[in-house]
């Protein structure tokens, strides 16, 4: 990608919350981009800096060996935000002190505003409290030389403080998350007020610099081909390909088995019919549910079906002629979550099956146009390049698809009923107009069969879960409050109309601490 005009950058120190400074940054009108502590690489020199944000973590300012900013941040002369671990580290490093506190803050608080500050414009004033989320047992006991208390809460005398002459700002408390109410406009504060950043980061900017870089990348001759899984972030990465290199671009789509109904004939009909884009279809789903017989543990079935399907992809790209470039639908949170398993601060929870590891097999560079941007963001590409609005706004469906919405061994049974009883849940959905409301609704067969009574005759089948969530980019999410009565109708459908369910069940589980999918 081309260098931005202006940008932001987050240094991470492991805050499991850190995607969501990068979500407020953006929703201000400014790019940003997140990068490790001990991985900076090019973030510091690499041109358009205008502010940088130390990010929270799990670390004690005390403890030997714990993480530090370049001491270089605070040399560039561009403005600092230290949020909760990130302001321990600028007060030890600018020469104050903190340490660890037996009286902690976890959850609501309120801190008392201190003194006007540009930092909080449109937030409480001077003597007013301002609600916040905490979260921390470290806490200052000194500030650095030219620094004051712009707020404080009874467990954290220091929870706000400010160097204005140099733009070193420092807040006990996480803006970032939703549980700080005017959180975004903190941050919006930092980035157009202190940094000074112009706020005109546009997804229709977006969308010109990336076909730009594609050009660039792929030259005049090059061709690309890209896989589709049926889902918006692949679908997106190949029409905007298709914008910037027109034919020279192959789509492969292999059919797994795994997908949702009628989903493999939405895929072909849009690409072959309404955007004339070159397509191969592999119907593939005998090779990849024979390969996951007997197979239950999830990442087993996640590492078969990526496996087959570079192999068929494989087999399918050179019998197109080949390619010089490898497209592929990676987004951001895949690529910060994937330098957390080489050695970033974070920790990583599950495999992502499209970040590195094809292009070496098969020989090729990879273009990746969707590899800075989060998925709310993919879908405002996405109707920024016109794809239909019930494409774009479908609800995320896994690489594996329905292979880790069925606990335990799959069968051709069990994914037909599956199957059914998905189309019968999101049918009920559309009807009651909630689709568009929900982030992601589906449901999952479980492993356990149940009696019942069914026309006077005993049953013993499988148990149905639905899921619900809300959520803005998937990173935190709750389980959507569905009515009672809603439910009832639901679940009345699916154990009339499908064969093998005779009980069903609804998830209130939040994320944290489960998941959104169940494997």
């Amino acid at each position: 990608m081309t260098a931005h005009a202006e940008r932001i950058l987050i240094i991470d120190f492991g805050s499991q919350v850190t995607q969501l400074i990068a979500r407020r940054v953006r929703e201000a009108g400014v790019f940003c981009e997140i990068k490790p502590f001990n991985a900076l690489g090019d973030g510091l020199t690499a041109p358009g800096l205008k502010g940088i944000i130390l990010s929270g973590g799990p670390a004690s300012v005390g403890d030997e060996g714990s993480p530090r900013a370049p001491q270089q941040v605070f040399e560039l002369g561009v403005p600092v935000l230290g949020i909760c671990y990130g302001q321990m580290c600028m007060v030890t490093q600018l020469g104050g002190v903190a340490a660890g506190s037996t009286e902690r803050e976890f959850g609501r608080a309120f801190v008392t505003m201190k003194a006007n500050s540009p930092l909080f414009e449109g937030m409480a004033a001077s003597g007013e409290k301002e609600e916040v989320w905490m979260s921390h047992g470290d806490r200052v006991t000194e500030l650095p030389p030219g620094f004051e208390v712009i707020g404080s809460s009874p467990n954290a005398p220091f929870a706000a403080f400010a160097n204005v002459s140099q733009g070193f700002y420092g807040v006990m408390f996480h803006p970032e998350v939703v549980h700080t109410p005017r959180g975004a406009t903190l941050l919006n504060n930092f980035v157009r007020g202190i940094a000074g950043c112009a706020g005109q980061w546009t997804m229709a900017a977006y969308k010109d610099e990336a076909i730009a870089a594609i050009c660039q990348q792929v030259g005049p001759e090059g061709r690309v081909i890209c896989g589709l899984s049926g889902g918006v972030d692949s679908s997106v990465a190949a029409v905007l390909i298709h914008e910037a290199i027109g034919d020279r671009l192959t789509c492969v789509f292999v059919d797994t088995g795994m997908m949702r109904h009628g989903e493999a004939d939405e895929v072909v009909t849009m690409f072959r019919d309404t955007y004339n884009i070159k397509l191969i279809h592999r119907d593939a789903s005998d090779l990849f549910i024979d390969a996951l017989e007997g197979v239950e543990d999830p990442e087993v079935k996640r590492k078969t079906i990526g496996r087959l399907f570079i192999d068929v992809f494989d087999e399918a790209a050179t019998e197109s002629g080949g390619a010089d470039f490898l497209a592929q639908g990676t987004l951001y949170p895949d690529v910060i979550e994937s330098v957390s398993a080489t050695g970033g601060p974070s920790v990583t929870i599950k495999s992502h099956h499209n970040v590195g590891g094809l292009p070496e097999r098969m020989k090729m560079s990879l273009v990746e146009p969707l590899r800075s941007l989060f998925k709310d963001e993919v879908r405002v590409l996405g109707q920024e390049l016109g794809l239909p609005e019930n494409f774009v706004g479908r609800h995320p469906f896994p690489g594996p698809g329905l292979a880790i919405r069925i606990p335990g061994k799959i069968t051709r049974e069990k994914l037909n009923t599956l199957r059914a009883a998905d189309r019968i849940y999101l049918d009920e959905i559309r009807k009651a107009g909630l689709y568009d409301t929900i982030w992601q609704a589906f449901a999952v067969l479980l492993p356990v069969k149940t009696v019942g009574v069914m026309g006077d005759g005993r049953t013993y089948d499988h148990v149905c879960a639905l899921r619900a969530v809300t959520s803005t980019d998937g990173m935190t999410a709750d389980y959507y409050p569905y009515p009672h009565d809603f439910l009832g109708r639901t679940a009345n459908r699916i154990i009339n109309e499908v064969n093998g369910i005779n009980r069903v069940v609804y998830d209130i589980t939040s994320k944290p601490p489960g998941t959104i999918e169940w494997e």
